[in-house]
């Protein structure tokens, strides 16, 4: 269920997300995962995508689909923090579309933060880590 996840953001579906099968392409699901993981590690945690010096890259990332998402519908991207780590979080996320009670597909993605310069990992920093303990909850 949606209120299982303490962050949401609409997503717009675009025309280009469509395949010829009629529905939203499997590599966008992806995409609506990194878009909601990062507009909020860049809104609440402060993540500097440009110039800070720690960055999260996707180490391992899973989807399960379950229903079709098709353009013109928004996609609700919902979000929350299965393990909280020292330089590591997983996150588990839910695409929810036409106002559904289940979700279109469900999954999640770790990112392993590292050092900007050298890509080695590095501790989260303490505010994108206060960000991240808001949304955590047990894992299911």
């Amino acid at each position: 269920m949606i209120d299982d996840y303490p962050h949401r953001l609409t997503i717009p579906t675009r025309w280009k997300d469509n395949d010829v099968y009629g529905h939203v392409n499997n590599v966008e699901y992806y995409s609506y995962f990194d878009t909601v993981i990062n507009e909020y590690l860049i809104a609440v945690g402060g993540l500097d995508i440009l110039s800070g010096p720690v960055i999260g890259l996707c180490a391992e990332s899973h989807c399960a689909f379950t229903a079709a998402l098709t353009f013109p519908e928004p996609v609700e991207a919902a979000l929350r923090v299965a393990h909280l780590g020292k330089s590591s979080v997983k996150y588990e996320i839910g695409l929810f579309g036409d106002g559904g009670a289940t979700p279109a597909a469900t999954g999640w993605f770790v990112h392993v933060f590292v050092d900007r310069r050298t890509r080695r990992p590095a501790p989260i920093p303490e505010g994108i880590r206060a960000a991240l303990s808001q949304l955590e909850v047990s894992s299911s």
